[in-house]
């Protein structure tokens, strides 16, 4: 027996060490965690369960049978976050460069399936290199066993996807379908091809993270939703986003303890300039609303011009999209359409409120965004918030102009309650550019078409530039004071916190992808 114990505490020893001492001290030169490392700090202390950590690869072509290694390249297992239930998988780089093989895709399909059942987030630390090429078909066979599953998994469970290395050829399609994707700034990748091929197909002289880096991800495609300066402050990121959300869709998120308090936030009052042309940060109305220091912010630096992000609204965790006039005075385009119709897809999966502030002057103009295809972009956000059953309120801080009105979580789509400040102005266009068109003629024939021009316009002005005829034909449900915004939305997201909503009976929608 004694001899047994032996044997079973050197094969654990030598699966937690993984590749070997040396590779894993190179890691830490390059101030990255080993993947037991980071499960520990990830998870509440001596709560993790490995399972699988014994499985060893099953090929012998190429000499593979001489380099084994208990668990295979992956930690697998569960434990709790601030006492949560979670499934982890974490790659080891320093086994076969993480590679994916058979055995490898198994494990992770196994904690994958286990998640499901018990209805509890999966959360996936990448550091691969992609597939093992040693095992051909087999390993791209596994890729797809995990792609199902994510699929499967889908507004089921939150998938939450780090990339903490590389992650490269097909093992970028697994994070790409989870519902959030982090990196870290310097030491994670993605692509589908990588530079030395961009270079002999394209001519393109590139390197890994000009090509797939946390910066090209998080401002050019999207693809990342989070990026950290290291692997510390990513899992801590990772800690955060877990707290806005609930364990499946079958639940809400935890409601935090509560009392109220200074409910009236006066600084609201001075937020809107008195020029309508002149931009303000809408992070400042954000922060003026939701409870002190919860706002955490997605997809901060993609599509600046609307801003997305969890927070919480007397202990509440609700989803907020607000217009930013900083950037491109809010106009909704390509990219900030995606970006908005994603993330309120995730909430209405998982029973996350949603929050809209809206100071909107339009779809974005020219031949870049109709030939990109701002049309099905900006509809597949329409349909989105059309299609969402979760409790929806909207407050319009300034400009609610055109399509964009409607867009943006009108009463005429669904949404559940519509504010508007005294500021507010809904139309279908600007005074201006109304009045050009309306009264083109009288303009024309005017001795004096500037004074003419600014005539109409204050006349186009006080009939439309106000949120009053709107509130007159019940598209605004309430026309608030700035510093009362708060407690109104305080009052109105209890009220709703009970909504059920009575959908077709279909298999599901045709959203415009």
């Amino acid at each position: 027996m004694e001899d047994q114990i032996k044997v079973l505490n050197e094969k654990i020893a030598q699966a937690q060490l993984g590749g070997g001492l040396k590779r894993i001290q190179k890691q830490h030169e390059k101030k990255k965690l080993t993947a037991r490392e980071r499960i520990d700090y990830l998870l509440d202390e001596g709560s993790f369960e490995e399972i699988g950590m014994l499985v060893t690869h099953r090929t012998t072509d190429f000499g593979m049978d001489k380099e084994i290694y208990y668990g295979d390249g992956v930690v697998t297992g569960y434990g709790t976050i601030n006492e949560r239930l979670v499934y982890i998988f974490a790659q080891d780089f320093t086994v076969f460069g993480g590679a994916l093989s058979e055995t490898h895709a198994e494990k992770i399909c196994k904690v994958m399936d286990m998640a499901v059942k018990m209805g509890a987030p999966i959360i996936g630390l990448n550091d691969s290199g992609g597939a093992r090429i040693q095992e051909g078909v087999r390993s791209l066979g596994g890729y797809a066993d995990i792609f199902y599953r994510n699929v499967q998994a889908s507004g089921v469970i939150p998938q939450i996807s780090a990339i903490m290395g590389p992650c490269a050829g097909g093992a970028v399609y697994s994070p790409a379908m989870t519902d959030f994707t982090m990196m870290v700034e310097g030491t994670s990748y993605m692509f589908v091809t990588g530079p030395n091929v961009v270079k002999t197909v394209t001519n393109e002289s590139v390197t890994s993270d000009e090509l797939g880096g946390a910066l090209a991800h998080s401002t050019k495609s999207g693809v990342a939703h989070i990026t950290s300066s290291n692997d510390v402050e990513c899992l801590e990121d990772l800690k955060l986003l877990l707290s806005y959300l609930p364990q499946s869709n079958k639940e809400t998120p935890k409601q935090l303890p509560y009392f109220l308090g200074d409910e009236i936030r006066m600084k609201l009052a001075t937020i809107i300039p008195d020029s309508t042309n002149k931009p303000y940060d809408m992070h400042e109305v954000i922060l003026g609303i939701i409870d002190e220091d919860s706002f955490f912010e997605i997809h901060k630096n993609y599509a600046e011009n609307i801003i997305v992000g969890f927070a919480r609204l007397a202990g509440r965790s609700i989803g907020l999209i607000a217009s930013q006039p900083m950037f491109l005075a809010g106009v909704l385009g390509v990219k900030s359409s995606k970006k908005a119709a994603r993330f309120t897809r995730f909430c209405d999966c998982f029973n996350i409120p949603l929050l809209i502030l809206v100071d909107v002057p339009g779809f974005l103009p020219g031949t870049d965004q109709e030939w990109e295809g701002i049309i099905v972009h900006g509809a597949k956000l329409l349909y989105a918030l059309s299609e969402a059953t979760v409790p929806r309120v909207t407050v319009i801080t300034r400009k609610a102009y055109g399509g964009a009105y409607d867009v943006l979580n009108s009463k005429h789509i669904g949404a559940d309650f519509n504010f508007a400040w005294p500021t507010a102005e809904i139309a279908v266009m600007g005074a201006k550019g109304a009045s050009e068109i309306i009264f083109k003629k009288e303009i024309a024939e005017a001795e004096d078409p500037a004074a003419k021009l600014l005539e109409k316009e204050n006349e186009y002005a006080d009939l439309f530039a106000n949120p009053y005829t709107a509130a007159q034909r019940g598209f605004v449900d309430e026309i608030i004071l700035p510093q009362d915004t708060r407690r109104k939305l305080i009052k109105a997201f209890s009220m709703l916190e009970n909504k059920v909503s009575v959908t077709p009976i279909r298999k599901h929608g045709n959203i415009p992808l």
